[in-house]
């Protein structure tokens, strides 16, 4: 777990406008750097605060697929909790799977324990 945390720590996702006029990088702490070509300042301040919005949101995203590959390769494909957030249904048959073995263990340990006090009976 420490060297994924470490691992994490350290992506940044990067996202570029399709002129190359801003440039994004996005880390766990939020953006992290934003640069603007200088032929950027040319557009209308409502066109660049467009680009700008959807290249954070374009550098977000790629953060968000890094950090789900690294939980994919640390846990597993299938134990990924990023993809249990993503689908509430499969969460929620993990949860009816890991309630059902408990229901299954203590109904064991009960009837060992029964058996146990009726040993001890006669």
């Amino acid at each position: 777990m420490e060297e994924f945390h470490r691992e994490v720590a350290g992506l940044t996702g990067r996202a570029q406008d399709e002129d190359g006029l801003v440039t994004v990088t996005y880390a766990a702490e939020g953006l992290r750097d934003l640069d603007l070509h200088p032929k950027a300042m040319r557009l209308s301040s409502g066109e660049l605060a467009e680009r700008i919005r959807l290249t954070v949101h374009e550098a977000a995203k790629d953060l968000q697929e890094q950090v789900d590959a690294a939980m994919s390769r640390a846990f597993g494909e299938e134990n990924n909790p990023m993809r249990l957030l993503g689908d509430p249904e499969a969460a929620l048959g993990r949860v009816r799977e890991a309630e059902a073995a408990y229901d299954r263990t203590f109904e064991d340990v009960m009837g060992e324990l029964d058996r146990i006090r009726r040993r001890l009976e006669l």
